[in-house]
C-alpha cells in the first residue's frame, strides 16, 4: 500500500502559519484600539472648535477654527463614516454628538448636492442625486451583446464613460478604437428584458440587447445607466445644446461644511456645476426657483483660502448664499466685488425674485416694471435712466463682472451716441459702417456687455413723451444689426420685447423697423446667436433701405456650373441648410442629401481653393469672415471691390442618385463634366472630346448656323461662324489638346467640330444632355473628385505624381498619365487618414495580403487639398452610414431600398462596376 503521510516538514510549516495568522490578529486588535481612542480624541477636538465656532462670529477666530476643524476633518473621515443623520435645524444635539465628529453648523439638510464630502469621492465616477447619495456616472464590465446581422450573443468588454457607452473585444483593446459605441441622450431608455439577466437599450438610432453575467451585476448595470439617463433628461444642456448660460464661471462652493472649486454654469432657474469647464456632465444641481439668494456679510471662512504650502490668506472672497425651497444652504464664495454683483443680480432673477435692493438703477427699475407687469400707464417708463440722453453715461446700466467691463460699457455708449447723431449719408456711410462693426464686435469678443449695448439702444430709442415724438430711426437700425447677432437675457429680452411691441406700427418709418426687429427676435431664437459682427453689406442694407419692405432683407447670387446665376434672399439668421432649401424650390432641384450637391465659396486670398459649407453655419457669418480675411490678405485696397462667390454644385455621387434625377441636375452634372475634361481631370482622346464639344454647343447655342450662300453677305457670315466655333473649342474641348496648336490645326479643329455640330440638327438640349450623360457614365469613375499627389517612398528617388479618385465605393489610386486603375481601398480598409505633418496619410489594412496586414502611405500634397480631400472622404463614410441607416428605418423617401438598388444596377448603371476604362471610345452617331 503506498505511503500516504505528509512529507517531512509539513507540520512545521503549517504550526508556523497559525502562528503568524494569530500574531496579526492581535496587531489587529491592538491597531483597532489605537484608532477607536484616536478617534474619540480626534472627535472631541472637533467637537470643541465646531461648538467655540458656532458660538463666536469673529472673522479671525471663525476662519482659523473652521480651517484647523476642515483639516483634521479631512485626516480622519477616512477611517471612519458617518453614523449622524440630518435634522431639519440646528441644535446642540448635533454639535454634542456621540458621533466620530461633529456635524458643522451648516450641514442640517440634504438637497439635490453631496451629504458626502466631494474630496471623498472616487476619481471614476462624478455624482449628481436628489437623495444626498453618491451616484456613479461611469463604469466598465463585460456584457453579451446580441450582433446586428447574425442573431448570436457576443461577449464584449463595456465602458460607460462621459455619456457613451463604448464596447471592446478585450479589456487590453480599451486603448485602441472600440468595435462600437452607444450614444446616450435624453431621448434614450432602457427597459428590463424577457431573461432575468437582460436589459434592452433603446436609442435614436437602434435598439441593443445586453446580458449581465448575473442579475446581481446587472442591477448594478441598471442602476448606472439611469442615472446618466437622468442627468441628461433633467438638464437642458444636453437637450439642447445651442441654450447660452445666462452666468458661467469658476467659484468655491461650501455645502456641509465642504468647500470644492467648481465651474458653475447658470441656465434658466437652475444652477449646474462641473468638475471643470471642459466636463459634459455636471456634478450637481440647484433648483433656483422661489429660492432665497442674498449676500452674506462676513468674509469667507473655506480652507480653499489656504494655499497647498499652508501659507497665510490669499485673498477675501465675498459670499452668496443660495437657500433653495424647503432645503439646506449652499455657499458661493467669489473673488471680486463686480462678479459678486453680477452674480447676485442673475441669481435674483432666476430664483423669481423682483427686489428692487440688487443690480443697477436700470436693473432695479426693470424689477419696479416687473413688479407691474410692464403696465403701460405707469410712471416708472418716464424716468430719466430709461429714457432718451444726450449726455453721456457715468456708469454701465448693467452690473458687470469687473472694472474694465464698466469702462468699456461707457465707451460703448459713446459709440452708440456717434452712431444715432451722424447723418446717414453717402460720404458718412462707411463711418456708420466703422461705428457699427466695431461696437458688435466688442460685444461678441466680451458677452457680457451683450445685455448692456441692447439696454443701451432701448434706452436711446425712447422718448419721455412718445405721443409727441419717435425715437431716433438709427438708434433702431443699430438694435436691428445687433440683435441679428445675439439676444439680451432676461429680463432685458423682456424689456426688448415689450418695447418693440409698444411702438410697432406699420404707418410709421419707426414702428415699421421695431416691426422687423421683432422679426429678427423670433429668428435669432430659432437659430441661435451669430459667430462675426456684420458684413458691409448687411450693414448698407440695413441702414439705406427699410428691411419691414422685404421678408429676406438681404440677397446675394449663386452661381452655376453652366455660366448662369441665381439670386437668393436671406435673413440675419438664415443658415446653409435654410438657403440650400430656397435655392433648391427657385430652380427645381432635389435636396442637397439626395442630390449631392452642396454650397462653396471662393477663398478670399484670390487662389484656386474651394470651401464647401456646412448646412449649420449661417450665410451673414459666412459673408462676414470672408469680407475680414479679404481685408487682411489685401490690405489698402478699397471696400466693397472684392465680395464673395459661392457656386452650387455636386460634391458627393451616388449611383442611386440617378433614380429622380431632375432635367436641372442632369445638365449641371454636364457642365461640372465638361469642366473637368478641360481641365484633364476626365479621360477622353481627341475624337471623343470633340463629340462631347459638338453636344455641349447644341445645348448652349442650338442648332449649327451655315453661312449664307449670297456672296455678298457670305464673308460677314464666315466671320461669325468661325468665332463661335472658336469659343466652342475654347470652352468645351480639352486645353491638353489646344496647346501648341497653329492656326491651321485650330482650322482643322474648327472644320471637325462644325461637322459634328451640324449632325446634330433637330436634337433637343435634353436629347444631348442625356446622350451626354449616357457616354461620361461609362468611365468607372464618374462623379469621383481627382486629387493630384506624389507619393513618398523611402526605396526610391524617382517620385512621379498619381491621381487620387475619392468616390462613392472607397479611395482609387489611378496613374497619372493614363488614368488606369492602380489600387482601390474600400471604405471599410481605412484605419485612419487626413494630414501628418505636411503630408497626406492613409493608414489601410488590407485583409487580402497576409504578409502586411496594416500599410502606412504618404503622399505630398497641399495643405488645402489635405483638408479638401480629408473631409470629402469623412463626408462620404458618414453619408454611407446616414444613407444605410435611413433605409433601414424606412425614413427616407428618397433614397433607393437595397432590392430596387439592385435592380437600377442591374438595368442601366452596369459600366459604373467596371474598374478598368474601356479601351474603345464610344461614338455618338
Amino acid at each position: 500500500m503506498a505511503d500516504l503521510s505528509e512529507p517531512e516538514g509539513t507540520v512545521n510549516w503549517k504550526e508556523r502559519c497559525l502562528t503568524l495568522e494569530s500574531q496579526l490578529m492581535k496587531f489587529r486588535l491592538q491597531a483597532s484600539k489605537i484608532r477607536e481612542l484616536l478617534a474619540e480624541k480626534v472627535g472631541r477636538m472637533i467637537r470643541i472648535l465646531s461648538l467655540y465656532e458656532w458660538l463666536f462670529e469673529e472673522e479671525s477666530s471663525s476662519l482659523s477654527v473652521r480651517g484647523l476643524r476642515l483639516q483634521l476633518l479631512g485626516f480622519f473621515s477616512g477611517g471612519r463614516k458617518k453614523k449622524t443623520s440630518f435634522t431639519s435645524g440646528v441644535s446642540l444635539s448635533s454639535v454634542t454628538s456621540d458621533s466620530d465628529y461633529a456635524i458643522p453648523p451648516d450641514a442640517y439638510s440634504v438637497d439635490t448636492d453631496y451629504s458626502e464630502p466631494e474630496q471623498k469621492l472616487p476619481k471614476t465616477s462624478s455624482s449628481s442625486s436628489d437623495n444626498g447619495k453618491n451616484e456613479p456616472l461611469e463604469k466598465s464590465g463585460y456584457l453579451l451583446k446580441m450582433s446586428g446581422k447574425v442573431k448570436t450573443w457576443k461577449r464584449r468588454w463595456f465602458v460607460l464613460k462621459g455619456g457613451e457607452l463604448l464596447y471592446y473585444k478585450s479589456p487590453s483593446d480599451v486603448i485602441r478604437k472600440p468595435q462600437g459605441q452607444i450614444e446616450l441622450n435624453a431621448s434614450s431608455h432602457i427597459e428590463r428584458g424577457d431573461g432575468k439577466q437582460t436589459i434592452q437599450l433603446t436609442t435614436e438610432k437602434r435598439t441593443y440587447y445586453l446580458t449581465a453575467d448575473s442579475p446581481n451585476i446587472l442591477e448594478e448595470w441598471i442602476k448606472v445607466l439611469q442615472n446618466v439617463l437622468k442627468i441628461q433628461a433633467a438638464s437642458p444642456l444636453f437637450i439642447q445644446p445651442e441654450i447660452k448660460p445666462t452666468m458661467k464661471g469658476l467659484l468655491t462652493k461650501v455645502k456641509h461644511g465642504y468647500s470644492k472649486r467648481v465651474w458653475c454654469t447658470l441656465v434658466g432657474k437652475t444652477l449646474y456645476y462641473f468638475r471643470n469647464q471642459e466636463d459634459k456632465f455636471p456634478l450637481g444641481q440647484i433648483k433656483l426657483f422661489e429660492a432665497k439668494v442674498e449676500e452674506v456679510d462676513r468674509s469667507c471662512d473655506s480652507d480653499e483660502d489656504y494655499e497647498a504650502s499652508g501659507r497665510s490668506l490669499l485673498s477675501t472672497h465675498y459670499t452668496v448664499v443660495i437657500h433653495p425651497k424647503d432645503q439646506g444652504p449652499t455657499y458661493l464664495l467669489i473673488g471680486s466685488k463686480h462678479e459678486k454683483d453680477t452674480w447676485l443680480y442673475h441669481l435674483t432673477v432666476a430664483a423669481g425674485s423682483t427686489s428692487v435692493n440688487v443690480g443697477s438703477e436700470f436693473e432695479q427699475l426693470i424689477c419696479k416694471l416687473l413688479n407691474v407687469e410692464g403696465d403701460t400707464t405707469s410712471q416708472i417708463w418716464r424716468h430719466p435712466t430709461l429714457c432718451h440722453s444726450k449726455e453721456g453715461i457715468t456708469c454701465p446700466l448693467t452690473t458687470l463682472p469687473s472694472e474694465a467691463l464698466q469702462t468699456e460699457a461707457i465707451k460703448l455708449f459713446k459709440t452708440c451716441q456717434l452712431f444715432i447723431n451722424a447723418a446717414v449719408d453717402s460720404p458718412a456711410i462707411d463711418y456708420h459702417v466703422s461705428l457699427a462693426q466695431s461696437a458688435l464686435q466688442i460685444c461678441l469678443t466680451h458677452p457680457e456687455l451683450q445685455n448692456e449695448i441692447c439696454c443701451q439702444l432701448i434706452k436711446q430709442t425712447r422718448r419721455r413723451h412718445p405721443q409727441n415724438q419717435t425715437g431716433p430711426i438709427q438708434g433702431l437700425q443699430l438694435l436691428a444689426l445687433c440683435i441679428g447677432l445675439f439676444l439680451p437675457q432676461h429680463p432685458f429680452l423682456w424689456l426688448l420685447k415689450l418695447h418693440l411691441k409698444k411702438n410697432a406700427d406699420s404707418r410709421t418709418e419707426f414702428g415699421k423697423y421695431a416691426i422687423y426687429c421683432q422679426r429678427c427676435v423670433e429668428r435669432t431664437q430659432q437659430n441661435g446667436d451669430r459667430e462675426a459682427r456684420p458684413s458691409r453689406m448687411e450693414i448698407l442694407s440695413t441702414l439705406l433701405r427699410n428691411p419691414y419692405h422685404h421678408s429676406l432683407p438681404f440677397s446675394i447670387p449663386v452661381h452655376f456650373m453652366n455660366g448662369i446665376y441665381q439670386v437668393v434672399g436671406f435673413d440675419a439668421s438664415t443658415t446653409v441648410d435654410e438657403f440650400l432649401n430656397t435655392l433648391n424650390q427657385d430652380t427645381g432641384m432635389r435636396k442637397p442629401a439626395q442630390s449631392g450637391f452642396a454650397l462653396f465659396s471662393d477663398d478670399p486670398s484670390g487662389k484656386d481653393i474651394e470651401h464647401c459649407l456646412q448646412g449649420n453655419i449661417k450665410i451673414c457669418d459666412i459673408i462676414s469672415k470672408w469680407e475680414q480675411a479679404s481685408k487682411e490678405q489685401h490690405p489698402g485696397k478699397c471696400e466693397g471691390t472684392r465680395t464673395v462667390r459661392l457656386t452650387y454644385k455636386n460634391r458627393l455621387y451616388f449611383s442611386v442618385q440617378v433614380h429622380g434625377e431632375t432635367d436641372r441636375e442632369k445638365l449641371l452634372l454636364v457642365y461640372q463634366t465638361n469642366d473637368q475634361i478641360v481641365n484633364g481631370l476626365f479621360p477622353v482622346n481627341k475624337e471623343l472630346a470633340m463629340e462631347l464639344s459638338a453636344l455641349l454647343a447644341q445645348v448652349e447655342i442650338g442648332d449649327f448656323e451655315r453661312p449664307f450662300s449670297t456672296p455678298a453677305g457670305q464673308v460677314t457670315s464666315q466671320s461669325k461662324s468661325n468665332q463661335t466655333l472658336k469659343q466652342v473649342l475654347e470652352r468645351f474641348y480639352p486645353k491638353r489638346y489646344r496647346l501648341g496648336c497653329s492656326e491651321e490645326q485650330l482650322r482643322q479643329l474648327c472644320q471637325r467640330l462644325s461637322t459634328r455640330w451640324m449632325a446634330l440638327r433637330g436634337h433637343s438640349a435634353a436629347d444631348c444632355v442625356r446622350i451626354y450623360l449616357t457616354v461620361a457614365r461609362k468611365w468607372s469613375f464618374f462623379g469621383a473628385k481627382l486629387f493630384a499627389a506624389k507619393p513618398l517612398t523611402t526605396s526610391s528617388l524617382e517620385k512621379s505624381f498619381i491621381w487620387f479618385a475619392v468616390h462613392e465605393d472607397g479611395i482609387s489610386i489611378l496613374d497619372y498619365s493614363t488614368m488606369r486603375l492602380t489600387v482601390t481601398y474600400t471604405y471599410k480598409s481605412l484605419m485612419t487618414f487626413g494630414g501628418y505633418q505636411d503630408d497626406f496619410m492613409l493608414v489601410v489594412n488590407d485583409a487580402q495580403t497576409k504578409d502586411k496586414a496594416t500599410e502606412k502611405l504618404l503622399f505630398a500634397m497641399t495643405k488645402p487639398k489635405i483638408l479638401e480631400i480629408t473631409l470629402l472622404i469623412a463626408s462620404y463614410i458618414n453619408n454611407f452610414h446616414q444613407q444605410k441607416g435611413a433605409a433601414h428605418h424606412l425614413s427616407a423617401p428618397a433614397l433607393l431600398t437595397p432590392q430596387s438598388g439592385q435592380k437600377l444596377k442591374e438595368m442601366g448603371s452596369q459600366p459604373l462596376l467596371t474598374n478598368n476604362r474601356p479601351t474603345k471610345c464610344p461614338t455618338l452617331l
